[in-house]
């Protein structure tokens, strides 16, 4: 008889919700995923970041994509990995252009109060891309600093 030992499953966790336009109805889901991150070993400071990174992008969802329309519905879909977390999130939305949004760091967009999300998404996951319409936002938050070849993708 042969014996083989199995390492543990390396296949992420997928899961897909579709939720009601509104800020409130991302809570569950995010705990969900905040809890599968703490179980694959996140730390705390990149539990915080996709934490912040997916409340952003939904609130952008809701509040940009759907104008608070509670007939429409953004979908999630998040994995979880051993080593990265991807996310994406879909709204019904015409869309926009990401790269016409101001930095809200320059002088004249200071006081404006777009712009703010936009930036925290950037700055605190690793890769932000957005499909050609503008209504879906794709993330990802590697557990390690980032691979090479994925360093200029946090710009776009």
């Amino acid at each position: 008889m042969k014996y083989c030992n199995f390492m543990p499953s390396e296949t992420p966790i997928s899961h897909s919700v579709v939720v009601q336009s509104s800020p409130a109805a991302i809570n569950e889901t995010c705990k969900e995923l905040l809890s599968k991150l703490k179980t694959n070993n996140f730390s705390e400071e990149n539990i915080f970041a996709v934490h912040l990174g997916l409340e952003e992008a939904f609130l952008n969802a809701v509040i940009h994509g759907n104008r608070m329309n509670l007939n429409k519905e953004v979908k999630v879909d998040y994995s979880v990995g051993s080593g990265e977390v991807r996310i994406s999130v879909t709204d019904e939305g015409e869309g926009f252009d990401p790269n016409s949004v101001p930095d809200p760091r320059c002088v004249e967009n200071i006081y404006k109060t777009s712009g703010r999300g936009l930036l925290l998404m950037r700055s605190y996951m690793d890769v932000v891309e957005f499909n050609q319409r503008g209504n879906r936002v794709d993330m990802v938050k590697y557990k390690e600093d980032p691979p090479q070849s994925q360093t200029g993708a946090k710009t776009q």
